[in-house]
């Protein structure tokens, strides 16, 4: 469970996020969404140790990530995020093998080595493993990058907007992956999403922030309403049922 008490941080212009009582503690997906500026990739970065609290507590299955150590968080909680800029060229196989840091602290056991195979065979990498990053195209380096964090085995996986600059196709691919691990793997999976769409139809539940604030926190059901969505993005937002599936209309 990850538990979230008070977080706050702020910056000069103000707080960026603002008091945020919340538990993560469903299995599957929670999509993050809300405007510009909400708090959503903050609070994100504040509950996998990328940037310190500047009040308030959050812990993961009751460790203490301000206190807690790497090797120990990091056999927990893993973080893709949203910029992966490298100097070095790696090959897939390197990237991936990357996510067994944690545990093979740089010496790769068998263990390692099998689970690295598995996870590329998983994300149906194992042709692509010996080409370099740069080689790839915008999807199958995600994809990549999923797998490195996949390799790490860790029950909670946040990712920070990882369908940015992907086109369609290829976001629908990284969700249907993510889907399928939280589903085959147990994966706990905590994204920030700016497509509403996406989070109604891939996510278990939906958090929608607002000014450094939890706006809305459920199912999609109880979120992905005309309500709801146009008090946190202050617009008129239609809802339709389509397949099952609730689908947000803001384009008029």
């Amino acid at each position: 469970m990850i538990a979230v008490e008070g977080a706050t941080k702020s910056y000069a212009s103000g707080p960026v996020v603002d008091g945020v009582d919340l538990t993560l503690a469903d299995a599957g997906i929670t999509a993050i969404i809300g405007p510009n500026g909400a708090g959503k990739s903050t609070l994100l970065s504040m509950i996998a140790r990328l940037l310190p609290l500047d009040a308030g507590r959050i812990t993961v299955d009751g460790l203490d990530v301000s206190t807690t150590k790497t090797d120990v968080l990091a056999k927990r909680l893993s973080i893709l995020r949203q910029e992966n800029a490298l100097t070095a060229r790696l090959t897939v196989r390197d990237l991936v093998s990357f996510g067994r840091y944690p545990h093979s602290k740089g010496r790769p056991t068998a263990v390692d080595l099998a689970v690295v195979e598995r996870t590329l065979a998983y994300l149906d990498l194992t042709e692509l493993d010996g080409r370099f990053l740069d080689e790839l195209s915008g999807g199958q380096r995600q994809r990549a990058f999923i797998a490195m964090v996949l390799a790490q085995d860790t029950e909670y996986v946040l990712l920070d907007e990882p369908l940015n600059n992907l086109d369609l196709k290829h976001a629908a691919e990284i969700m249907r992956l993510l889907r399928r691990a939280a589903d085959d793997l147990g994966k706990r999976v905590v994204l920030v999403l700016h497509d509403i769409n996406f989070a109604a139809h891939y996510a278990d539940r939906i958090l929608a922030m607002k000014d450094g604030r939890v706006a809305a926190y459920g199912t999609p059901d109880e979120i992905v309403t005309s309500d709801v969505l146009g008090d946190v993005y202050e617009m008129d937002i239609a809802v339709d049922v389509i397949g099952g599936k609730r689908v947000a209309l803001y384009y008029g």
